[in-house]
């Protein structure tokens, strides 16, 4: 099985990132961009994002999650402290995060570290959360190979029957990550693949370094 894909190109045309118009803040431009995004008709799930971890095997590994909060300190998401991603981030709490919105030609590489939220903050989120979603946090030891969906489905029913009539509480194994950045890469698509790279680096006084990159 082959396909040639050398063919596929596109013009990126529609935007373009000088430093005049950065603020000294990396987290403005990303809150100004973020709120451009979400307020577009052309993009889906704004707050889609790539979380890239180092793995127990030494390998990287991305997948896609949803930014749950940002905040002058950092991003937030969820997860299941036991899942691949959460035991990666206790072992290596060194990680990247990625939003790509094509239809605006925009995309954003975060460097950070990762720190467990306050067991508080968790509670709150979970307390937000439809019973359904709660439920299957319970009913889910996400990443641990089951038998079938069935088995899946089971799950699901037990802790139906557990919690029916009660309130569903926050399990232990079950939080958020809050990741505060180091870096901040914005990447503006610019016609003849001379895209805008333009990096901010936090620095010992945490002040912010804002350098462009060849593209």
């Amino acid at each position: 099985m082959a396909k040639d894909l050398s063919n596929y190109r596109k013009s990126y045309e529609k935007e373009e990132l000088l430093e005049s118009n950065c603020p000294e803040n990396p987290m403005e431009l990303f809150q100004k961009w973020f709120i451009n995004a979400d307020n577009s008709e052309v993009v889906e799930e704004t707050n889609a994002m790539t979380v890239a971890t180092i793995g127990k095997d030494g390998f990287p590994k991305s997948r896609v999650v949803l930014l749950k909060k940002y905040t002058w300190e950092g991003f937030i998401f969820y997860t299941n402290y036991n899942s691949e991603k959460g035991k990666a981030i206790e072992d290596n709490n060194h990680i990247c995060i990625s939003f790509f919105w094509p239809a605006l030609e925009q995309q954003i590489i975060i460097k950070g570290v990762a720190e467990k939220l306050a067991e508080n903050l968790s509670d709150g989120y979970f307390e937000s959360r439809p019973d359904g979603s709660k439920l299957g946090a319970w009913a889910s030891e996400q990443s641990k190979v089951v038998s079938s969906r069935e088995e899946l489905d089971e799950n699901l029913k037990t802790f139906e029957q557990k919690f029916d009539g009660k309130e569903i509480p926050r399990p232990k194994h079950w939080g958020g990550f809050l990741i505060k950045p180091i870096s901040l890469e914005f990447w503006q698509g610019r016609p003849n693949r001379m895209h805008d790279r333009i990096k901010y680096s936090l620095q010992e006084d945490f002040s912010w370094k804002l350098e462009r990159l060849a593209p």
